[in-house]
């Protein structure tokens, strides 16, 4: 197996994943509502009165309609790349009466090409999309792109960590790759600054679930449309032995009469600093000097 299969995404499996799952993600995505309270509690601390808002990976729109009553007043562009997903997050509430009357959008659209112009947003919202990215150079390149300077950007996504028991209970079959692989904070910090943001800050969190069986665990992937969308995946379907195999060794992990998922959530926010504009192509800066 080619190892660049284990993070390589194939983003019409990733699109039609999240098609199937839109209508029922919302009883299932706990944690990611969790993640998303969290980050919203962190902008507590930071002083932005953006005008116009992306949220990048909206999904069924739960943080765009926070974002919205956060700071009211702005345009909020919820972009998801599955068209099902914007069709639920258009249809909760009122929001379908902001569409219309044009102070929201919906993109469909991925994060690694964004539809947007050049200094069109102020703030860029994220959460847990990231890790659906092929090259995230090339994502927070477009993000940075897009935002006017001194704008703000805010992600979270999945570290290495994450689903690290179901990882190892699939490794006997080295031919193929049945859980994705996830980027280290500090790789993540490098590309940030890569980009061209300034003072970028990074910090992690565990986060355990708990299941009777292993089949819940891949039910609940499932139904928040987070499949095996790597390009090493298997193609065809896997026997009754290989499911066996794994809820044998997952049984390993077994504490208290729970099997555990672990996810590792990694946190971060930067701005586009004035700095950024100063860059040249070979990654050096112009120095500005005045004559006092």
């Amino acid at each position: 197996m080619n190892p660049h299969d284990e993070y390589t995404m194939d983003k019409a499996r990733v699109r039609a994943s999240f098609n199937r799952a839109a209508r029922g993600y919302d009883a299932a995505a706990v944690l990611q509502k969790e993640i998303c309270d969290r980050m919203l509690e962190r902008l507590d601390y930071v002083r932005i009165q953006p005008q116009r808002i992306l949220d990048a990976g909206c999904g069924t729109g739960h943080a765009a309609r926070a974002l919205e009553k956060r700071y009211p007043g702005s345009h909020v562009y919820a972009l998801d790349i599955a068209l099902q997903m914007l069709k639920v997050t258009a249809a909760s509430g009122a929001w379908w009466q902001h569409f219309l009357s044009g102070r929201r959008s919906a993109i469909c659209a991925d994060i690694e090409s964004l539809p947007l112009q050049e200094k069109s947003v102020d703030f860029i919202w994220s959460n847990l999309a990231l890790q659906w990215c092929n090259d995230l150079d090339r994502a927070f390149g477009e993000m940075a792109r897009a935002l006017n300077t001194e704008g703000l950007l805010m992600f979270s996504t999945f570290g290495p960590d994450t689903l690290k028991e179901l990882r190892e209970a699939s490794v006997a079959d080295a031919k193929h790759t049945h859980v994705s692989r996830f980027i280290d904070m500090h790789d993540i910090g490098d590309a940030l600054m890569r980009a061209g943001f300034s003072a970028p800050v990074m910090d992690a969190e565990h986060f355990t679930l708990t299941y009777d069986n292993v089949l819940d665990v891949m039910r609940d992937l499932k139904a928040i449309g987070a499949r095996n969308a790597t390009q090493g995946r298997p193609h065809g379907l896997e026997g009754k032995g290989f499911l066996d195999a794994i809820t044998a060794r997952y049984e390993h992990f077994r504490r208290d009469g729970k099997l555990p998922a672990t996810f590792e959530v990694i946190y971060g926010h930067a701005w586009k600093g004035a700095a950024a504009e100063n860059a040249l192509p070979d990654g050096s800066h112009v120095i500005r000097m005045h004559r006092r």
